[in-house]
């Protein structure tokens, strides 16, 4: 789930307009009203269901929960016969070697696992590593032809360990122009730095950790990527890089002074950059402990009525952190914003829909997605083993973590400029007497850290949008306060619970509601949106769907 991050103030918030070129249809008189709300996040939300973590008894009263109210509302499965897609996860507990041994130079230098070095692996295999593994660097680690980048030109790194820098050239360049300037692109992931590696066959790939270009501090990455980690149980695992990991800066600065690389950041940004060979080769290894199971994605369908073949996926996850270490006497860690909010949303939404006597003319699906706070997994089996194929998916329109505190007098929107979804939803704002502003903190990437990514890596244009910046009522500061108390005290934490006297429930209704306009909008014209030129995701849109016409 993104960070409720908004506490950032602009300097003025401006009303952005929507843009021509779709159609309006008149919507439905439909309401959307807090008491069913209320009975969805009793359920959800509650102790029973034991904090919804995959693989647990949490997980089957929450996807049976959910399967039994599609059913009452009269959407069918959503895969073939039945409402759920298997997602096939493998438990990974990883133990690191104690040092990672680097040579070369004429010396010896020795950096401690999780003080100096965090490695891990994806690989299944008993032990996973890198022995003698030249290093070389790779800038950014970048190949983004739309911006003439190619950090790997020239290079073979077969069999070789690359070093790469952390977010992307054009953060904290001074340079709106240059890829994002502050905004981070899909290149300043780590997610793309690890699968990039990997297409270019290197055995291994270190990213210098920094905290502002990062997001988050050191400590976040020796708590999140060691111990029992889930992953898809993916047969082509064997293709990633046999060791991923984080160095801090003061490593990278004692390689890179070992390896005579002046400037190391500065080089990187420039156009002429080139890998350097660091002449210097790394050895580390992890022991893995490997579980396997299945989770289970919720699946339903509404078939619309003239181009049925023609799809909007609705998606929300499911899932949360289940039972944990007790804080303040409460171990189960419930996750009623985090994403009880969004599940109920989008139950209401399915409703609404089926209610409708006149159908839309393309057809709907309502997605529930597992173990998103393991990696958006669900999310990305689902765009790699798709239902309903890519180029027939018109849009995906995501809710994780709706307002919990009355209706918004924005519609922030996450990626703002990525489509022209942003156009519907601004319209559909509008309508609301709302104001819509972009997230207001875009170096850290939001965009990249909920489930419609996955569909955006697969072409799909995708919206993320909520109400999160100012309270209709009670205005700026009081959704500030109520951020920082949630963000201190509550986010993943057990405080996180539905809690009936203190929510107020129409904020979800509100945004719900917003977000069924939009579908409705979408499901009732011809017209295909369309991802912006400058975004990372439009040539794999435009390929997929000139395959589609011939």
């Amino acid at each position: 789930m993104k960070n409720l991050k908004h506490s950032i103030l602009f300097g003025s918030l401006v009303l952005l307009s929507a843009c021509g070129g779709t159609s309006e249809t008149s919507e439905p008189q439909v309401v959307i009203d807090t008491l069913s709300i209320d009975r969805h996040m009793q359920v959800l939300a509650s102790d029973d269901f034991m904090g919804r973590k995959p693989f647990t008894e949490g997980e089957e009263k929450t996807i049976h929960y959910l399967e039994s109210e599609l059913k009452a509302m009269g959407v069918a499965p959503g895969n073939g016969d039945s409402y759920f897609q298997d997602v096939p996860l493998v438990e990974i507990t990883g133990t690191q070697s104690p040092e990672m041994i680097v040579k070369g130079a004429g010396q010896i230098m020795t950096f401690q696992t999780n003080k100096d070095v965090v490695v891990y692996t994806e690989q299944t295999d008993a032990e996973v590593g890198i022995e003698n593994s030249e290093l070389v660097y790779a800038g950014y680690g970048i190949v983004a032809p739309e911006y003439g980048w190619n950090d790997y030109e020239g290079l073979d790194v077969k069999g070789k360990t690359v070093v790469v820098l952390v977010n992307d050239p054009g953060f904290s360049s001074g340079d709106s122009t240059f890829f994002k300037g502050e905004e981070m692109t899909y290149y300043g992931r780590w997610t793309y730095k690890y699968e990039e590696a990997a297409r270019q066959g290197a055995a291994g790939v270190l990213i210098v950790h920094e905290t502002v270009p990062a997001g988050y501090p050191w400590l976040v990455v020796q708590s999140s990527w060691t111990g029992a980690k889930l992953n898809l149980d993916d047969a082509n695992a064997g293709y990633k890089c046999a060791i991923q990991g984080w160095i801090t800066r003061s490593t990278a600065v004692e390689l890179f002074r070992a390896a005579g690389i002046k400037d190391y950041s500065g080089i990187a940004k420039s156009r002429d950059f080139k890998p350097i060979a660091m002449g210097l080769t790394a050895t580390v290894s992890v022991k893995n402990e490997v579980k396997r199971d299945l989770s289970r994605n919720v699946v339903g369908l509404l078939k619309g009525s003239t181009r049925p073949d023609e799809y909007v996926i609705y998606s929300a996850h499911w899932d949360h952190l289940g039972v944990g270490e007790p804080i303040d006497g409460d171990s189960i860690y419930n996750g009623a914003h985090d994403n009880a909010s969004g599940s109920t949303g989008l139950l209401a939404i399915a409703e609404a829909f089926a209610k409708l006597e006149t159908k839309p003319e393309r057809s709907f699906v309502f997605l529930f997605v597992t173990a998103e706070e393991q990696g958006l997994l669900g999310s990305a089996y689902y765009a790699q083993n798709p239902i309903f194929p890519p180029n027939q998916s018109v849009a995906n329109i995501n809710i994780d973590g709706l307002p919990a505190y009355g209706e918004m007098k924005d519609l922030t929107i996450t990626g703002y400029g990525q489509s022209e979804l942003d156009n519907y939803a601004t319209a559909e704002a509008k309508k609301q007497g709302r104001y819509v502003i972009p997230d207001p903190d875009p170096g850290k990437g939001y965009f990249f850290r909920s489930d419609h990514f996955n569909f955006a890596k697969v072409g799909i244009p995708a919206l993320y949008a909520s109400g999160s910046y100012e309270s209709k009522e009670k205005g700026i500061e009081f959704i500030d306060e109520k951020t920082k108390e949630y963000l201190a005290v509550k986010y993943h934490q057990p405080q996180d619970n539905y809690e009936p006297e203190e929510w107020d429930l129409k904020g979800i209704a509100q945004d719900a509601k917003l977000l069924f306009n939009v579908g409705y909008r979408l499901a009732n014209e011809t017209y295909w949106p369309q991802w912006n030129e400058g975004s990372e995701f439009k040539a794999k849109r435009d390929s997929d769907m000139s395959m589609k016409k011939k």
